[in-house]
Parts: structure tokens; sequence; C-alpha cells
């Protein structure tokens, strides 16, 4: 059977380069970046490679760089370091209702624990008023953490203005990059933040691995304790094969970005485009214009998405409801009830995320077979013919 693979906010196949920079790790250059004899210098050599790689990719410098495991403790050590270092007591976090969940978590973690936390809405295309945030600044606010771009419906948060708020007010800005890395060029300091994350495997990178950039002069308190390691920010012993591949994968990023970015949002045009022509009563989930090129977030209205799914996979196409990190949930999409929709339109949405390595002829192959798909789950639906009235009225 084909198959097709369009759940590429998921995570990503990785780069040949990518794997080629990664083997002589295992074999040869395999000694402790922190040991002083040649083999821990030649990794250290390497590991430093590829910080000046990820720092490159983001317009930093390699001291602001700190590996971690990838987006969700990137995400964690940037909002528990920050909350954890200000001292004090009556502290105030402002966050958004769409965040990934390894900042929603997070957040909710430090409720626990006394901490007020603000959930600032979004509109009806899943953009966040940087006048909402600039209004739930209090005097005891001491983080804003804004997503770049969301993971489910890819819309492009205003981070450069929010960022311009945070600065003004002398609070520390974290944006959640892990959607846009790889996507769209990212420059830390353009965008006016203290710490940003992101996540090797959207990118073509293995998973395991992610960095967290925090702007020099930035106190944060450690999630780990143990050995000096990364400036003592992060305790461990560092993965020289995943920090190579994270640093060859941004090398290729940014080589390739201008040439995929545009051919990748072709594709993903051309795919809307065609499912909302070919299948009636389809509609489009959050901005049009303002998100990540890769990613659609299609509603099939009196289709459970689910079902949708699974017939899609039985046919050899993998694609997804929205978070990767949440299957198995029971819940609508929490990002997609805060636009407003109603929960039974929540679960009749797909995502479509292409990369790279997506083709036109893998896009027409699905198109052959949505409508048909489509309206066989629908003709089972009890409510179909019902609603479709009630839509006409």
């Amino acid at each position: 059977m084909r198959r097709i693979y369009l759940d590429n906010n998921a995570t990503t196949q990785i780069a040949t380069e990518v794997v080629e920079a990664m083997l002589p790790c295992f074999r040869e250059s395999y000694g402790n970046a922190s040991s002083v004899h040649w083999y821990g210098q030649e990794a250290k050599a390497l590991m430093d490679k590829g910080r000046q790689q990820v720092a490159t990719f983001l317009h930093a410098e390699p001291n602001e760089i700190v590996f971690t495991s990838g987006g969700t403790e990137s995400d964690n050590l940037a909002i528990r370091g920050i909350v954890e270092s200000v001292p004090g007591t009556g502290k105030h976090v402002i966050t958004s209702q769409i965040e990934h969940h390894a900042v929603l978590h997070a957040c909710q973690m430090l409720q626990k624990l006394g901490i007020k936390v603000t959930y600032a809405p979004v509109d009806a295309e899943g953009l966040v008023d940087p006048a909402e945030i600039e209004k739930s600044i209090t005097p005891e606010t001491v983080l804003i953490s804004i997503m770049h771009s969301n993971n489910e419906i890819g819309t492009i948060q205003p981070v450069q203005e929010i960022g311009a708020i945070a600065r003004a007010r002398d609070i520390y800005f974290h944006t959640d990059a892990v959607q846009a890395a790889g996507k769209v060029p990212l420059d830390v300091e353009q965008m006016g933040v203290d710490l940003l994350s992101i996540a090797g495997h959207k990118f073509h990178a293995p998973k395991g691995v992610g960095a967290l950039y925090i702007k020099k002069g930035t106190k944060i308190r450690p999630l780990l304790y143990g050995g000096a390691h990364e400036r003592n920010r992060r305790a461990g012993t560092e993965s020289i094969p995943h920090i190579v591949a994270l640093g060859r994968a941004a090398e290729l990023a940014m080589t390739e970005m201008e040439n995929n970015t545009r051919r990748i949002l072709e594709l993903r045009d051309y795919c809307e485009t065609e499912i909302l022509r070919r299948v009636p009563h389809t509609f489009l989930n959050g901005s049009r214009t303002r998100r990540i090129p890769n990613t659609a977030n299609i509603r099939f209205d009196q289709v459970e998405s689910e079902a949708l799914l699974i017939n899609l996979d039985l046919a050899g196409v993998a694609c997804s409801t929205g978070s990767a990190c949440a299957s198995g949930s029971i819940e609508p999409s929490h990002v997609l009830t805060a636009l407003g929709l109603p929960p039974e339109q929540a679960f009749s949405s797909v995502r479509f995320s292409l990369s790279k390595f997506t083709t036109r002829e893998e896009i027409d192959h699905v198109l052959n077979l949505l409508p048909e798909m489509v309206e066989r789950l629908r003709e089972k639906s009890p409510q179909h013919n019902k609603s479709f009235v009630m839509h006409a009225e």
C-alpha cells in the first residue's frame, strides 16, 4: 500500500544529511564532552559547533543556547526557571488559552503552588491581542509566555509587538517557537524575547533534542541538578549525536528555507483550495494569511474527525486532529474551542501538515480520496440532512 505522511507538525522525517552527521558520534567521536582527554575534547568541539549553528539559526550568541531533551523540557525550564528564580511571593504569569500543553500544564502546576496565571483569549483566527496582554499586566507579573506559531492551526502570533510591551515593562518574555523553527525565520533580538524554545524533531532532526535560548543576563533556576553542564543551567552529560543533529538540521533549514517555504506554501494552498472546492461544507480553521506555510486545519461538517482519520489511515494517509501530545483525549481541542467553535465542529476538524518531502503527486492522491470518503461518512451521520437544511436556511 502506498503511504503518505501529512502529519509533520507531530514529527518529521529525519533528513539524510542529519543522519550522516550523527553517525561518526556513535562510532568514533563518542567521548564525554566534559572529559579533558583527546576524546572528550573532540566531543566538545562537535558540541561547540552545534551550539554555534543553533545560535546562528536564532540570531543569538552561542553562550545563550542551552541544549535540552526537546520542546517540553525547554518550555518547562523557561517558565518554571524564571518564576522560581524571582524572589518573593504573589507572582503572576500571563499566557494564552491556545498554548501547547507543555506550557499550559506547567502554568497549571504553578497555580497549585499559589502563582497567579492569566490565560489571554484569542479571536476567531486564533490571534492574541497585544492590548489584551498589556491590560493583563500587574505589578506582580514576572513572565509572559506566548507561543510563536500554533501547532494545530498554524496561526503566527504578534510576538514582536508583545515583546516590545514586555521589554517596556521590564518583564521576562518567553515564546514557544517549536512549530515555527525551520518554517519561518527566527530572530530573537528582533522579536524582543528573553527565552525561546525549539525542538529538533519538528524540523528533520531526531526526537530527544531541543534547545532553549536564554538571553544573556537572564537569571534562571535549573530544573535538573548534578554537574555544571550547560553553564550550570541544565545538568547531565550532553548527547553529542543529538546536538550534532540539531546543529546540522538548523544549518540545513537556513540554507533551504526560502525555496522550501515557497514550494510548501504553494502545495498547502493548492491542497486547501481543492479540498474546500471539491468537498461541500468544509471550512478553514484559523487565519487564512497569518500562519506558518505548511499547516491547514480544515473542518468537515457532520463528519467525525476520528472516523475520517481512521479511513484515511486505512487508505495509507497519515494526518491528525491536532496535537499528538493530546491524542487519546476525549475532550475537544482546546485550541479550536478557544476560537469559538462548538464541540461538534471541533470534533469535525482535521490538520494536514506538510514538509519539504511532500510532493504534488501525494497531495493529488489525497484529493482524489477525500470527496467520496467524506460523503460516505456523512451518509452515516444521523444529523447530516437535518443540519445541512438548517445551514441552508
